[in-house]
């Protein structure tokens, strides 16, 4: 579902200005129940909503990586690898569970296997010695496309990240 932030919307009420631009992420974590985290990314803010829930919030155009796993008394019954861009104000986007408003979506995979490979795609980036917020989104797109007809993405390189910082830097 596509939606428009909040900031731009006439019928909703005047949000503070700090909060305006950012996206929020609620986590949660119970044992044995619900794990929900951020993989990566730079969170501008967080807070601590109770013992066993928070929210951390990104500024527009951050990349970050949510992961989460669900069960019940019988097993698992979600695992779910979500990369996203935040979005700035006014900016359509996507509705995500636990995200607020929604982001761009990079890359979203349901499943144990595919999210594991996903966690392997980030790791292989880390490898490099690159932050994987910093890497090419495009790069996401691809394995997320690949991961999704159960093919190997290719692998990120220093020269693939060298044209995307270069593309950045003269990009509007």
């Amino acid at each position: 579902m596509v939606a428009r932030h909040p900031a731009n919307d006439s019928r909703s009420a005047p949000a503070s200005p700090t909060t305006d631009a950012l996206t929020h992420v609620e986590l949660t974590w119970r044992a044995k129940q619900s794990e929900h985290r951020v993989r990566f990314g730079h969170p501008v803010a967080r807070v601590r909503l109770g013992r066993d829930r928070r929210r951390i919030s990104f500024a527009a155009g951050s990349i970050f990586a949510v992961i989460r796993w669900e069960a019940n008394d019988f097993g698992t019954v979600l695992s779910r690898a979500d990369i996203l861009r935040a979005v700035g104000a006014g900016e359509s986007c996507t509705t995500v569970p636990q995200v607020e408003p929604g982001g761009a979506i990079l890359l979203t995979l349901s499943g144990w296997p595919k999210v594991e490979r996903v966690l392997q795609a980030i790791d292989d980036v880390e490898q490099l010695g690159i932050d994987p917020a910093d890497a090419a989104p495009e790069h996401w797109h691809h394995v997320h496309n690949r991961l999704s007809v159960n093919e190997a993405p290719r692998r990120y390189t220093h020269t693939r990240h060298q044209a995307w910082l270069k593309r950045r830097r003269i990009a509007p």
